[in-house]
C-alpha cells in the first residue's frame, strides 16, 4: 500500500517519483485497453519463446532426418509437422523467432536514433541545414522501403548483417520526419528560451530538452514500424537475400515450402502465422501506446 500512495502521491517531492508516478498512470490506462494488452502479451510470449527456444524447441532446428520428410501436423513427435528435410517445423519456427527478434532490436537501435538525431538537428538548427537533411531524408522516402532494401542488400551481398543494415538504412527517414515535427512545436517554448538564457548550447539543448520530448512520438512510430521490420526481413529471406539456409528464418522457410504449399501445406503455413501473429501482436501493442503516449489523447 505504501509503495501505491508513493506512486499516486499528487505532490511528488522527486523526479524520480513524479516520473515513476507518471509510468504508473501510463500502465493503468495501457491495462484498460483489451487489444493492447493482447499485443503485449503476444510481444512477452515472443521475448520468453526467445529467450527459452533451446529448452521448447522438442528437435535440432538444423537436423535432417530424409525418412521423416514432409509428416503432416500432429504426427507423434511433431506437432507442427516437418519439412522436404525432415526437419521439425516447431524447432525451426521457436529458433526462428530467435533470428527475428535480433534483426528487430539491432533495426530499433540504430534507424530510431539515427532518425531523431537527424530530426532534431534539422528543426532546432532550420535554414540550410534543416533544407539538406530534409532533402536527403526525401531522397530515401521516394523509394519504397522493400525495394531500396533489396538494392541495398543486392550491393552488400546476402546475409543477416546486411539485411539489417540495408533495413536500418531505409527505415529512418520516418523517425527523421517526426522528430522534426516534434522539434518545430516545441523549440520557441518559453522554457527552450529560459535554457538558453542560461547559457546552454545548442547541443545541451537538443540532447537534454527536445529529444526528450520526441521520445513518445519515436517510441509509437517504433511499435508501429516493427511489424514492417518484420515483414522487410521476411521478404528478404523469401527471396533468398536474407538469412541464409539452414538458419531458420521464418521467410526463408515460407520460400521453402511454396512449392508444396497445395499438398503439404503446413511447410509454409506455419512461418506464415507466425509472422502474422508477430505482426499483429506489435501493430495492437503500438496502437495502445499511442493512446497512452500522445498527450492529444489524453483527455479522451
Amino acid at each position: 500500500m505504501r509503495t501505491m500512495d508513493w506512486l499516486r502521491d499528487q505532490n511528488p517531492t522527486s523526479r524520480a517519483q513524479a516520473r515513476a508516478g507518471q509510468a504508473y498512470l501510463n500502465w493503468l490506462r495501457l491495462r484498460r485497453n483489451p487489444l493492447a494488452m493482447a499485443g503485449l502479451l503476444i510481444t512477452v510470449i515472443l521475448l520468453l519463446v526467445a529467450l527459452l527456444a533451446p529448452w521448447l524447441a522438442p528437435h535440432d532446428p538444423i537436423a535432417q532426418d530424409l525418412s521423416q520428410r514432409l509428416l503432416p501436423p500432429l504426427s507423434p513427435g511433431y506437432p507442427m509437422g516437418t519439412d522436404e528435410f525432415g526437419r521439425d517445423i516447431l524447432s525451426r519456427i521457436l529458433f526462428g523467432s530467435r533470428i527475428t527478434l535480433y534483426i528487430v532490436l539491432l533495426v530499433v537501435l540504430t534507424a530510431p536514433v539515427a532518425g531523431l538525431f537527424i530530426g532534431t538537428v534539422a528543426g532546432y538548427f532550420g535554414g540550410w541545414v534543416d533544407a539538406v537533411l530534409m532533402r536527403i531524408t526525401d531522397i530515401f522516402l521516394a523509394f519504397p522501403k522493400l525495394i531500396l532494401a533489396l538494392a541495398l542488400v543486392a550491393v552488400l551481398g546476402p546475409g543477416m548483417v546486411n539485411a539489417v543494415l540495408a533495413i536500418a538504412l531505409t527505415s529512418w527517414p520516418p523517425y527523421a520526419r517526426v522528430a522534426r515535427a516534434e522539434t518545430l512545436t516545441v523549440r520557441n517554448s518559453d522554457y527552450i528560451a529560459a535554457v538558453k538564457l542560461q547559457g546552454a548550447g545548442g547541443g545541451r539543448v537538443i540532447w537534454g530538452h527536445i529529444m526528450p520530448m520526441c521520445l513518445p512520438s519515436v517510441i509509437i512510430r517504433v511499435t508501429l514500424d516493427m511489424a514492417g521490420v518484420i515483414l522487410t526481413a521476411a521478404g528478404l529471406g523469401f527471396l533468398g537475400l536474407g538469412v541464409q539456409p539452414p538458419l531458420p528464418e521464418w521467410g526463408a522457410m515460407i520460400s521453402s515450402g511454396r512449392k508444396y504449399l497445395f499438398e503439404q501445406w503446413w511447410v509454409a503455413t506455419m512461418p506464415g502465422l507466425a509472422i502474422f501473429i508477430v505482426s499483429l501482436g506489435f501493430n495492437l501493442l503500438g496502437d495502445g501506446l499511442r493512446d497512452v503516449l500522445d498527450p492529444r489523447s489524453a483527455g479522451k
